[in-house]
């Protein structure tokens, strides 16, 4: 009798969460995170990717700007990760160095990190089985790299990690704070990335089915809170463009850009259209991205977990993965891995959104263990899982680095040619017109002020210099792409209205052809 007590008692003492063992935690979680951000800062990796130098810069041009304030936060990206990053990004030395970017990151991973673990911990009643889950998804290194740079994803799994502990938590308490604690994190991940927004019916229905009492009103309270991020979103694409689905379908939506792509020629996306390729293009990425181990053992952990009881922790964290599939087989995704056509490398990142999924469903073998030997099973599973990354530790085998190293590879060339230029001619209140985009690093890494540049984030001065350059382009410099806007407009200005000199051409193999202009006297 005494022996079925304390049996009875065991789970759900261990189904707390005491402060230490968070505190712990945090620690090492930091410690780790800390290690990785010196690790790629101090090897010049923190800009690599195309995105982490874009993310920057709309952050930075938010408070820096000659037209600064909330409209800089513009349409397609989704506002929360420029927004934890504008504390930081006002100051000049951490906008260079583009650690205004991944302090909030990094900060995000360690949330995350511990949150996974409270979560297994609930899911499972197990201590051991949330180290693993914890240690399985932390010591990735795709994911160490990126929240070493002023990336989302790890905001995305902060976001998403909330989630999934409120929802597990909702199970045992039936409590309304942890309806509002989900909502909050759906809330959170809504103005992160899209698959947010995905995830709000799933989780409104978890609500009516596991809802003991009041179930109506706990899933209107979730639903209601949610929805506030997708609502207001739709609201500011509206007020500001005239058009409430700007992002999904404006000139700078990922579906207006294939369009135009298709329109020139480009062949389809793999998956476009096609479910089979759509599901091979993510599981192959998932693949690289979590290591062949941890991957075959996650889905072979599916069974375990669900034999106890963890359906909900699977359903959720499974969410992701197949909003990218759907997204593959739309035509809005692309993602390219080196194994499958055309074998290059671009979005292999999204496939750490099954990260959570196979590391939780991993951890379900030790939550099966017996208790006499779940220390073991834990340095097992663990030591198998991160086993691709020990055998091969360098980051060319990190396939998230890896693609920004290779898809960068150019663009830091030219950026830091034509920076090293900039720096060395460009005087203080001397006015630049450009493009917004890729060409704002070259103001990053020159140490050039965004706000003495006009580009099309400045709207109406912008536009207007663009149709009518010889009444309104004034700016002593010119930094263009070859054969884009702003250089057609300087090539019209000289021909009616003030002249302007190519100085400096940067011209790479592959690369397009960058150019700096200067007025003449």
């Amino acid at each position: 009798m005494g022996a079925t007590r304390s049996s009875r008692r065991s789970p759900s003492s261990s189904r707390g969460w005491p402060v230490v063992e968070a505190f712990l935690a945090g620690l090492l979680l930091a410690g780790l995170s800390w290690a990785a951000v010196e690790y790629h800062f101090e090897r010049g990796h923190t800009t690599y990717h195309n995105d982490a130098e874009a993310h920057l810069n709309i952050a930075r041009r938010v408070a820096d700007s000659r037209t600064p304030g909330y409209e800089q936060l513009g349409t397609v990206w989704l506002p929360l990760p420029h927004a934890l990053m504008l504390p930081l990004v006002r100051e000049d030395e951490l906008w260079r160095n583009g650690l205004a970017g991944v302090i909030p990151a990094a900060a995000c991973f360690v949330l995350a990190g511990m949150l996974v673990y409270a979560a297994a911990r609930r899911a499972y009643a197990s201590r051991a089985a949330a180290v693993t889950a914890a240690g399985l998804v932390a010591l990735n290194p795709n994911l160490l790299y990126l929240q070493a740079t002023p990336m989302t994803e790890p905001v995305m799994l902060a976001a998403l990690a909330a989630l999934l502990y409120f929802t597990v938590r909702f199970r045992e308490t039936q409590g309304m704070g942890a309806v509002i604690g989900a909502g909050l994190a759906t809330l959170a991940g809504t103005l992160t990335r899209y698959e947010g927004w995905f995830l709000i019916p799933f989780v409104t229905a978890y609500f009516l089915l596991v809802a003991k009492r009041r179930r109506w009103w706990c899933a209107a309270v979730f639903g209601a809170v949610a929805s506030l991020g997708p609502l207001y979103w739709l609201a500011h694409n509206w007020w500001y463009y005239g058009n409430a689905l700007e992002f999904y379908n404006g000139p700078y939506s990922a579906m207006a850009i294939y369009r135009r792509a298709l329109e020139q020629g480009m062949a389809h996306y793999p998956g476009d259209g096609d479910w089979l390729k759509a599901v091979a293009q993510y599981r192959t990425a998932a693949r690289l991205c979590a290591g062949a181990p941890l991957y075959w053992m996650g889905l072979a952990g599916l069974a375990a977990a669900l034999f106890r009881r963890a359906w909900w922790p699977l359903a959720l964290l499974a969410l992701p993965p197949a909003f990218y599939v759907w997204s593959i087989h739309s035509g809005s995704t692309p993602i390219f891995v080196p194994e499958l056509w055309p074998h290059s490398f671009y979005n292999t990142r999204y496939g750490l959104a099954a990260l959570p999924l196979v590391g939780l469903a991993a951890a379900a073998w030790v939550a099966l263990a017996p208790q006499r030997v779940r220390a073991l099973a834990v340095v097992a599973v663990v030591g198998a899982g991160v086993a691709p990354w020990l055998a091969y530790p360098r980051a060319e085998s990190w396939i998230c680095w890896k693609e920004a190293q290779v898809n960068s590879e150019q663009r830091r060339a030219w950026t830091r040619e034509a920076a090293g230029f900039l720096r060395s001619q460009w005087a203080p209140g001397d006015g630049i017109f450009m493009s917004f985009g890729d060409l704002t690093g070259v103001l990053r890494a020159a140490g050039v002020p965004l706000r003495v540049a006009l580009h099309e984030d400045n709207r109406l001065a912008w536009e207007a210099t663009v149709a009518r350059p010889d009444l309104f382009l004034r700016e002593r410099w010119v930094l263009a792409i070859s054969g884009d806007r702003v250089a057609t407009a300087v090539l019209r200005s000289s021909r009616n209205g003030p002249k302007y000199e190519r100085v400096k051409s940067i011209e790479l193999k592959g690369a397009p052809v960058i150019e700096l202009y200067r007025r003449a006297p």
